[in-house]
């Protein structure tokens, strides 16, 4: 019987995991304010602006919000999902999480949100990287691909801003 944690000898060892060759996800979006008015609306108001329709745990009717280090959703019966973990809180200039929303932080990857006055307003830069910790990383990697310009979508047109 062969030993439940040895691999056999012909399977190649790879130096590099699959996950290392998924690039960052760079989403960035321009809202027509100041930095300190366009961080409060992406962290003090996410309920009125997240398609929770779309993009959560629990469906329409629920509530996010930013809650100490948390970022949390709360389904109308009262159940909650942590959706990510704030790690580097520095308003009104960006924030870090571990994100990890519908899983646990044993599967999370890293999201880092930046904003940074322009002539426009504000540019607000989202990175999304750390696929190594997500359960399925090319999965992961291809929903947030789709989901995140819906979510910044959502979120510019809330800020008064022109969706292209």
């Amino acid at each position: 019987m062969e030993n439940l944690f040895s691999h056999p000898a012909s399977e190649p060892e790879s130096s590099q995991p699959a996950s290392a060759d998924l690039e960052p996800l760079i989403i960035t979006v321009v809202v027509p304010s100041n930095v300190s008015h366009a961080f409060q609306g992406f962290t003090d108001h996410p309920h009125l602006w997240w398609p929770l329709e779309q993009e959560s745990v629990f469906g329409a009717g629920s509530h996010v919000e930013f809650e100490e280090n948390l970022i949390l959703e709360t389904a109308e019966d009262g159940r909650t999902s942590v959706w990510g973990t704030i790690d580097d809180w520095q308003p009104p200039l960006s924030f870090h999480a571990s994100w990890y929303p519908a899983s646990t932080p044993l599967w999370s990857t890293e999201i880092r949100v930046a904003f940074r006055s322009v002539e426009e307003g504000t540019e607000v830069r989202l990175v999304h990287d750390g696929w190594e910790g997500a359960e399925d990383p090319a999965a992961s990697r291809a929903s947030y691909a789709e989901g995140w310009p819906r979510v910044l979508e959502r979120y510019v047109r809330f800020m008064g801003g022109a969706v292209a």
